[in-house]
């Protein structure tokens, strides 16, 4: 018996990262020691308080009833606290915090909350990919805006034509940026505040690596500029800071009926985040950024080994600041995907096509750097055996 798949499903390619895994793991299958430096995941442990602290949540039977929708007050209060340390931004609790099953599940969701069919999203090309399928599922027609290197990887929001901003619900925007790890300043936050007011669009900005810097930055949050809450929800994650994607919590922030108009579309889909993980998460919120800082000084020392290694064979990238992700030219000859499948096969290191981001990616791979340093000086061997020829 067969089923057809509904038109939705149709439209959305296989997931990117599901493919990049049936690569690898064919590869595994031949025997071949493969250094993963495609799917963004930490290897680094979660902290050991926030791990005890779930440990004891989890014991206690208050736990183990249906949470709130909106996530414990306690847990909206530890993140407004942290906004106000971090960011200098006055929250809300009760009204201008959210929690979620991780970041990408409210960015998924917000779309069904004000898109409906035929409405237009402006969505960054390249980008994380759920930002056009979640518009997508809701009916949605995603507008692409490229990012484009000459721009600093940054939407032109004046090349966007009249027509779709007058028709535009939504725009999306993720800084620290993946994949190409490029960063925003407050002066382009408050043009894209500027923007969203004239046109009545919602600003939806995924901050899900502010805190994976380097060199003493500090990236800001789009709440920073003045009146911003008037028109956005910023997204956030403890995946990325915390190692603890696997958790699955999150949180948005932000102007309070779009976040009540988000919790009206979740109290309809899940049941909310368990009540053990949020406690851990508040020990996370509140507890010492040391872990954290350590994080940034293990990232930064891999990042410039691997850039290192890659401009010594003549790959162009750019120094990130922030991400644990690069984001290289492929040499002339290749496209993104071949590029990528040629060091698979040659050199046994996994990396993902730049195009698979969105057409504007092509061109370019991204690479994480989510596995020990000593796999990263094997990588950077690895490449240069392969006597790549570069001109670029």
């Amino acid at each position: 018996m067969s089923f057809s798949f509904s038109q939705r499903l149709k439209q959305i390619p296989p997931y990117l990262f599901a493919e990049i895994d049936r690569l690898k793991n064919e590869m595994i299958r031949r025997g071949v020691d493969v250094i993963d430096l495609g799917v963004g995941d930490p290897d680094l442990p979660t902290p050991p308080h926030i791990v005890e602290r779930l440990k004891e949540a989890a014991e206690d039977p208050e736990n183990h009833r249906y949470p709130s929708y909106n996530g414990l007050f306690s847990f909206r209060r530890a993140v407004s606290d942290w906004y106000k340390r971090r960011f200098g931004v006055d929250l809300d609790p009760e009204r201008e915090v959210i929690a979620l099953i991780g970041s990408k599940e409210g960015i998924a969701h917000l779309p069904l909350a004000f898109v409906d069919p035929g409405d237009v999203v402006l969505v960054p090309n390249p980008a994380y990919p759920v930002y056009h399928i979640g518009t997508i599922f809701a009916g949605g027609r995603p507008y692409y805006m490229p990012l484009l290197e000459e721009n600093g990887f940054l939407p032109d929001l004046e090349k966007i034509p009249e027509d779709i901003a007058r028709r535009a619900k939504l725009i999306f925007v993720n800084y620290p940026n993946n994949p190409t790890a490029a960063v925003a300043d407050l002066d382009f936050f408050e043009r894209l505040k500027r923007f969203a007011k004239k046109y009545n669009i919602i600003v939806c900005h995924d901050a899900a690596y502010t805190e994976l810097s380097y060199d003493g930055y500090r990236p800001p949050s789009f709440l920073e500029v003045k009146g911003s809450k008037e028109i956005a929800i910023e997204f956030h994650s403890l995946s990325k800071t915390y190692n603890m994607t696997g958790w699955r919590i999150g949180f948005a922030v932000g102007n309070a009926e779009v976040i009540k108009a988000l919790k009206e579309v979740k109290s309809n889909i899940d049941s909310g985040v368990f009540q053990a993980v949020q406690w851990a998460a508040i020990a996370a919120l509140e507890g010492s950024e040391d872990a954290v800082e350590k994080n940034r000084g293990v990232f930064q020392e891999r990042r410039d080994i691997l850039i290192d290694g890659l401009r010594n064979i003549g790959l162009r990238v750019q120094r990130a600041k922030a991400t644990f992700y690069l984001w290289a030219r492929v040499p002339s000859g290749y496209s993104s995907a071949s590029f990528s499948q040629f060091l698979l096969e040659r050199a046994g290191i996994v990396t993902t096509p730049g195009s698979g981001f969105g057409d504007a990616g092509e061109g370019y791979i991204r690479i994480a750097l989510t596995v020990p340093k000593e796999r990263i000086i094997e990588a950077v061997k690895r490449l240069a055996n392969l006597k790549i020829s570069v001109s670029q």
